[in-house]
């Protein structure tokens, strides 16, 4: 019969019919997200690098190699290199027991993964002055043991652990619940233990995602600025990451120093950009493999 349909095999996706838009609602939609794009995002970011070399490259690179400036850089990679592996290990940790255990719990961990999302960065390092303030919960202790954790490093990277672990973990669950534990259970069954079946199945599965996760959270951990300012105190050479010390030198009215600082993030975050992008052209190319097998 004429009017019959055509069956859908299984695991076909039905086919897309493409609305075609008139030209001028699509040339409209186009011309307001560009439009948007250069005043939001392009005008900024040019602006950035024209001020940080208005006064030439001289005052930039003495900006740049500054004292100050130089510590900050170095706290700044510091705390990425160690907020980033431990959010690494929390991330595929929490990602492997929920998508392949059931347990008691499971929708309270995932709603504490999101807390840091919906938590003002302010607030989350008002709770650490709490926590670990001359008057807070545990802060008598550490001054009687002489432990330092506000005004100095440990409590940046704490700070800066809480505010990015979410990064990895939530890019990770999705894709591990796509993938399903088919693979596992038969690399189980064929004689593989625990390590070997993360290593040999799991692993090159997730290698992508988990790259694109870690690519995030560190971008996240070097710009992060609400709580680490909050636990940092400021001190200069001693507890001021990169975008502390371009607000510093803003308020000072010292714009040469303050943009050529802010360039160096701003190129960071172009590298990232750069990666990611990369990473997702990698992931889809993953994804269309999957369907083909």
């Amino acid at each position: 019969m004429s009017g019959t349909a055509t069956p859908i095999r299984r695991g076909e996706l039905p086919q897309r019919h493409d609305v075609l838009e008139p030209r001028w609602v699509r040339w409209t939609l186009i011309g307001v997200a560009l439009t948007f794009l250069t005043l939001f995002l392009f005008v900024p970011l040019v602006a950035v690098f024209t001020e940080a070399l208005k006064k030439g490259w001289d005052v930039y690179a003495e900006a740049i190699i500054d004292e100050d400036a130089i510590s900050a850089i170095k706290l700044t990679l510091l705390t990425a290199a160690i907020a980033v592996p431990f959010n690494l290990v929390f991330g595929v940790a929490a990602s492997w027991a929920i998508t392949k255990f059931e347990f008691r719990g499971k929708s309270l961990l995932l709603t504490l993964i999101d807390l840091p999302f919906s938590v003002s960065p302010v607030i989350s390092g008002l709770i650490y002055v709490l926590l670990f303030g001359a008057q807070g919960w545990f802060g008598p202790w550490l001054a009687e043991h002489d432990i330092k954790i506000l005004f100095a490093v440990p409590g940046i990277v704490i700070a800066t652990v809480f505010i990015t672990f979410p990064f990895v973990a939530r890019e990770l669950i999705p894709l591990m619940q796509a993938q399903g534990s088919e693979e596992e259970e038969a690399a189980v069954v064929l004689g593989a233990n625990g390590w070997q079946t993360f290593f040999r199945v799991t692993l090159p599965n997730i290698k992508w995602g988990l790259l694109y996760g870690v690519i995030l959270c560190n971008a996240r951990a070097m710009g992060e600025f609400g709580a680490v300012s909050v636990v940092s105190g400021h001190i200069r050479g001693e507890t001021n990451t990169m975008p502390l010390q371009v607000e510093i030198l803003y308020n000072e009215y010292n714009f040469a120093a303050a943009f050529a600082v802010a360039s160096l993030l701003a190129l960071l975050a172009l590298v990232t950009l750069a990666v990611k992008t990369f990473i997702e052209w990698r992931l889809h190319e993953n994804y269309d493999d999957a369907k083909e097998q």
